[in-house]
């Protein structure tokens, strides 16, 4: 298969989803409307509620959303072949992901920008708030774990990273600088720190961390891991304008020439597929079904996006106009980013065994190598397009990361708020939540890490999408387009944690692992466990509520 074909293939998916399906839905079904007020312009407070500009929330929900997953998860998935990668990629997209996205957006929009654990307490019953922010806690300790783990491998693997991260830091605060306190144009803005960052992704090639620090700093895990929460600690306690949202839209642009000229280099390389289309049913990590599913934790449907569009995106929109560019757009791009990545390793390794010895390295180098070949079609040096995917790859992974904490913070005063004010503080919160995803990245085998964090997320997903069907039928709304993919969801993702679980704790009881991966697989596999059962009573509830939803759409309607 040419990479054209499938390149072709995902535009084709983007424009009949896009195009016909999620506009369908918007006008006929939810039937947006630009005169209703939204929590940004009800609630305005600088802080979470804050009216943003459509193309400015684009970039934001883009790098919210888009983190490395989309990559990582192709990358891996590759093993069992890239053709059910790809099926799965196009259509979870077409049929669930941005169903998913843009329904998750609109009922916080329509709830005036509440949590999920508001909604399931309204929606469902009071017993499904507590649960499912413990569930949502947990799965974002394993989001934390699993990219911090990519951000940590990529700094020490790729010695150019960690100065271009620095370089984008700084031009995402000067971006927020510039646009909400300088009132800057946002054109004159976006030049200026998108250079700064670019700028940045040169100079690391020129001052890697191993000349400036020295080769044992440079390769130390752990100091690479208190960078990062770090940096997540300043996300998680900031006004939102002056450090996430600045930040995000800068390193979007980053991701966005990347993947544009990437593609450009694909259309003048058009390079054949050179792993098998499939492999085997079952690999090292399980079993295509449901593994696989998991394993492609994003750019097809992913539970972190519902997080981001109801507690982020949702209080930000100025027009319920916005939510479907914003909403189900961005998640098409991501599909884009996703099947870029599945080209990346089908395409650039003459065999299988050429690619196994990569992706033992991690998927990182694997991905740095494709864009550095595609973008040195176009006259890029090599070290500069290693340089580039690297940066793309860590800033995909800390810009979620910096999310993740900031929503554990918050999830933290939700749950524990009542049993001591001492929860309710932004600081011990967040310090208490880097501290956990910290032993994860420390401790935990990154394909494990992955799969565990893939099975929770799409979980979470499920949960999202039973939400939403609450609330379409409290509506009296069509539903039967949220309600079987949330089914799907539910019984893959399920499995897949159950799978994952019992095999990490297998190897605990029989005497398999020792030392770090003792504490790190027992903490995964009790966190697994925990999740399964946590979301098993959490669908109990769910269907008792459509129950009573149901019983109450068919009663005659009261005489006039």
């Amino acid at each position: 298969m040419n990479s054209v074909v499938v390149l072709a293939l995902a535009f084709l998916v983007f424009f009949i989803g896009y195009r016909f399906y999620a506009k369908t839905i918007d006008t006929k079904v939810i039937k947006a409307d630009p005169k209703r007020a939204t929590p940004a312009t009800m609630y305005m407070d600088g802080v979470e509620f804050m009216p943003t500009n459509r193309n400015i929330l684009f970039g934001y929900q883009f790098k919210s959303i888009a983190g490395a997953a989309p990559i990582i998860g192709p990358i891996i998935a590759i093993q069992w072949g890239w053709l059910p990668a790809l099926v799965w990629i196009l259509l979870g997209t077409l049929f669930i992901g941005w169903v998913h996205d843009y329904t998750s957006t609109m009922i916080a929009l329509r709830n005036d920008g509440a949590s999920f654990g508001g909604l399931s307490y309204r929606l469902i019953s009071p017993r499904a708030r507590i649960i499912l922010l413990s569930f949502i806690y947990f799965y974002l300790l394993l989001i934390a774990g699993a990219f911090g783990n990519v951000v940590v491998s990529t700094a020490v693997a790729l010695k150019s990273a960690p100065m271009a991260w620095l370089f984008l830091t700084f031009g995402g605060i000067l971006a927020g600088q510039m646009i909400y306190r300088w009132k800057k144009d946002i054109i004159l803005t976006t030049v200026v720190t998108v250079v700064i960052a670019m700028c940045g992704i040169w100079f690391g090639t020129i001052a890697p961390s191993d000349k400036i620090l020295g080769e044992s700093l440079a390769n130390s895990r752990a100091l690479w891991t208190i960078c990062a929460f770090v940096f997540c600690y300043f996300a998680a306690v900031l006004p939102i304008w002056r450090f996430a949202l600045p930040i995000n839209y800068v390193a979007s642009y980053i991701v966005f020439l990347g993947l544009f000229f990437g593609v450009i280099g694909i259309l003048i390389l058009h390079p054949n597929f050179t792993l098998p289309a499939t492999t085997s049913f079952t690999i090292k990590i399980g079993p295509i079904w449901p593994i696989m599913f998991v394993t492609i934790a994003c750019g097809a449907i992913s539970g972190w996006h519902s997080l981001v569009s109801s507690s982020g995106t949702a209080r930000q929109l100025e027009s319920e106009m916005d939510a479907r560019p914003v909403g189900a757009g961005v998640m098409f791009v991501e599909m884009l980013l996703a099947v870029f990545a599945l080209i990346i390793a089908g395409t650039i390794y003459a065999s299988p065994a050429e690619y196994g010895e990569a992706i033992g390295k991690g998927p990182g180098g694997v991905f740095a190598a494709g864009v550095s070949q595609f973008l040195g079609v176009l006259g890029l040096p090599a070290n500069i397009g290693r340089s580039y995917g690297s940066v793309m790859m860590i800033v995909l992974a800390i810009t979620i990361m910096q999310l993740v904490v900031r929503f554990m913070k918050v999830a933290t005063g939700e749950l524990l708020g009542d049993v001591s004010p001492l929860f309710k503080n932004a600081h011990l919160a967040t310090f208490v939540a880097s501290a956990l995803g910290a032993v994860l990245v420390l401790t935990g085998w990154w394909q494990y890490l992955w799969v565990l964090f893939g099975g929770a997320n799409q979980l979470m997903a499920s949960l999202a999408l039973m939400l939403v069907t609450a609330w379409l039928m409290s509506e009296g709304k069509s539903y039967a387009w949220t309600f079987y993919p949330m089914i799907f969801m539910f019984i893959t993702t399920v499995a897949a944690l159950v799978y994952t679980s019992y095999t990490l704790l297998s190897k605990v009881l029989s005497g398999a692992v020792q030392g770090e991966a003792l504490i790190g697989n027992t903490l995964m596999g009790v966190v697994g466990f925990f999740l399964v059962i946590a979301a098993i009573i959490l669908g109990i509830e769910g269907f008792k509520a459509f129950g009573r939803y149901r019983t109450l759409r068919a009663q005659p309607a009261p005489a006039a």
